[in-house]
């Protein structure tokens, strides 16, 4: 496999992939002998497109997925586009060209694969417009992300930026109001107004933002906690607040 070739895991990542990006498969293993109807689609999807199929054995998937769950399909594709900087203005005046508030989720140091692609899959039923994190020390699109975001990573841009408060003060510039959850905020989620073009920013589990993240902010939120645990899993709430933010804008 050549280096720049990337691997895509599990029925929902690559159907999301193959009917978004044809273009970029090379070939697709399937798990000989299981031909029903949640594989039968990709399958007649790869062939329509000329993609290469082969039915294999399951230890030749199991090894290709490296102890992954790979749901009986594995796709090795072409590497898509990487997000920067650059184009996170075209993705918030293309935003507002629809006539929509941009939606914009930044993500400060969350390098757990799982909480990841749980967070894109957030994104993608709250109609976030772009995910943002900083090109280091965060985690990035690969099989474990897909699966997790089961179709997600392929429908919401993942934004890699060098500096990620230069992002935010563009974003502030572009008239995006920046919200960032902190535990020791002093007013919670449900007291604050959250309509117009906003970014909610959201720290790694445990740390939080970084200091220059969340003296960028224009505003600190917290969930309320009622129980003895002092904080939740980043992408439970993470879909906690972004739905907060869908109540509030259809209200």
């Amino acid at each position: 496999m050549a280096k720049q070739d990337e691997i895509v895991l599990g029925i929902h990542a690559v159907n999301a992939l193959i009917k978004r990006a044809p273009e970029r498969f090379i070939e697709i293993w399937f798990l000989k002998g299981r031909e029903d109807e949640r594989l039968l689609p990709i399958i007649n999807l790869a062939r329509k497109y000329g993609v290469s199929v082969q039915f294999v054995h399951r230890k030749a998937l199991d090894d290709k997925s490296e102890g992954e769950q790979h749901q009986g399909v594995i796709a090795r594709v072409k590497p898509g586009k990487v997000f920067t900087e650059q184009d996170l203005d075209d993705i918030i005046e293309a935003a507002k060209k629809k006539g929509k508030n941009p939606f914009l989720l930044v993500l400060d140091g969350v390098t757990d694969p799982h909480n990841l692609g749980a967070c894109l899959r957030n994104a993608d039923a709250a109609g976030v417009d772009a995910i943002v994190v900083p090109k280091d020390n965060a985690a990035r699109i690969t099989s474990t992300v897909r699966k997790v975001a089961v179709g997600a990573a392929e429908t919401v841009p993942l934004v890699q930026v060098t500096n990620l408060a230069r992002s935010m003060k563009a974003m502030q510039e572009l008239g995006v109001w920046l919200v960032g959850t902190a535990g020791e905020a002093q007013q919670s989620i449900y007291e604050c107004k959250l309509t117009g073009p906003i970014a909610l920013v959201m720290g790694a589990e445990g740390k939080g933002m970084r200091r220059l993240t969340r003296e960028t902010c224009d505003e600190l939120i917290k969930l309320p906690m009622a129980g003895s645990v002092s904080s939740l899993n980043v992408s439970v709430a993470c879909g906690i607040c972004l739905f907060e933010i869908v109540r509030q804008n259809l209200s």
